[in-house]
């Protein structure tokens, strides 16, 4: 009897695709975190795709102002308010402005980071 297998392939998200053009020439690194696939520029989280929406770091200053806006609310992980990140759902980023607009404060906010420097001790435990 003949098994049958079943592949299952995860489709390419979409916000992933129009994040990375928004990003345009701009340097940046994809990591998998919070379900989904974070933008990092310089080491730092700058922006998140997740199943329920966008992660949008904003900055601690900021961050009463982009929570109160359209379609926006304070970020939550595990019970624990995330301040100086917002979540923002769907509907938020529906228009290309829409996400240029909530990348752009994210910019605004990382681009005032230092570089992230990898730790030399993390290096040796992993050599």
């Amino acid at each position: 009897m003949a098994k049958s297998v079943t592949k299952t392939s995860t489709a390419p998200d979409p916000m992933v695709e129009r994040l990375r053009a928004a990003l345009g020439s701009r340097a940046f690194t994809e990591q998998k975190m919070f379900g989904g696939t974070c933008f990092m520029i310089n080491g730092n989280m700058l922006i998140g795709t997740s199943r329920r929406g966008l992660l949008v770091r904003v900055g601690k200053e900021a961050h009463g102002e982009a929570a109160a806006r359209l379609h926006a609310s304070p970020m939550e992980m595990g019970g624990r308010s995330m301040e100086g990140y917002v979540h923002v759902a769907p509907e938020g980023t529906a228009t290309d402005a829409d996400l240029r607009g909530w990348l752009d404060r994210a910019l605004a906010f990382v681009e005032t980071l230092p570089p992230k420097v990898k730790s030399t001790k993390a290096a040796k435990k992993r050599a």
